[in-house]
Order: C-alpha cells, then sequence, then structure tokens
C-alpha cells in the first residue's frame, strides 16, 4: 500500500497530534498519580486532582489546535495558516524546553514525538500560506519540460 503525500492536510497532521498527546500525556499523568500515591499517601490527592486538571487542559489546547487545522485546511486562509503556524511554533519551544528537562523516559518520548509534530505541521500549514489561497503543487524545474521528450 502507498504512503499517502501530505501536501497541504493540516487536519489530518494536527488529528495525529491531537490523540498522541492526549493519550502520552495520559500516560505520564497517570504514572505520576501512581507513584505519588504509592510513596506518600498524603499528596496522593493533590497530585491527583492536579494530574487530572492538566489531562483535560491538555486534551481541550491540542483539541483546538486540530480544529485550527482543520480550518486552515478546508478554508487555505493565510491568515489562520499564520495563526496555526505561531501556535505550533509555540508549542514546538514548550516541547523542545520540556524534552531537555525530561523527568521519565516517557516524557522524552512524548517531547520528541510533538515536536517533530508541531515541525510538521508547521511545514504544512507554511505550504498552504504560500499558495496564498489556491492549489498546494510541487514545483518542478523549467529543465525536467525541455528535456522531456514526447
Amino acid at each position: 500500500m502507498k504512503m499517502p503525500k501530505f501536501k497541504y492536510e493540516t487536519s489530518i497532521v494536527t488529528f495525529i497530534q491531537f490523540i498522541a498527546m492526549s493519550v502520552l500525556y495520559f500516560l505520564i499523568n497517570l504514572g505520576s498519580i501512581i507513584s505519588t500515591c504509592t510513596g506518600r499517601s498524603y499528596d496522593c490527592v493533590s497530585n491527583s486532582i492536579s494530574s487530572i486538571t492538566l489531562s483535560i487542559v491538555i486534551v481541550i489546547a491540542f483539541g483546538c489546535v486540530w480544529i485550527l487545522g482543520y480550518f486552515v485546511q478546508k478554508r487555505r486562509n493565510r491568515g489562520l495558516a499564520l495563526l496555526l503556524m505561531a501556535v505550533e511554533a509555540g508549542i514546538f519551544v514548550v516541547e523542545l524546553l520540556d524534552a531537555h528537562n525530561f523527568s521519565n523516559a516517557l516524557s522524552l518520548i512524548t517531547s520528541l514525538i510533538d515536536v517533530l509534530l508541531a515541525l510538521f505541521v508547521i511545514i504544512l500549514a507554511l505550504r498552504l500560506y504560500r499558495a496564498k489561497g489556491g492549489r498546494v503543487v510541487n514545483r518542478h524545474k523549467i529543465s525536467n519540460y525541455l528535456s522531456r521528450k514526447d
């Protein structure tokens, strides 16, 4: 089966980012709850509340990024593409800082995956921005057309 070529599919990539980050951050927070509740019981309730709240905020935030990615792809609006690039650049910077100060292996892997996904979305949004609302096409060198023998 042939792999799809992502030319401007910001909706698909931001959806993948939404699912991956929601699941991975849920696992990180679940691990935090388990480690705190088995060690010090007096910190268990406060850590559980903050971890659950953080998980909800992350799901909402990446859900908003997914919706933005959908509208960027559907409307091909340059302003929305710029907004998506700015949001993803923010995610990129935060995740780079998080990867630099990781607490465990899962946290590092999650940060690196999100860095790659954010970079990929930025590239796709940049392609949509450069298309100026039109179709995203591959540019071929003029020499390729001149050397063809029909």
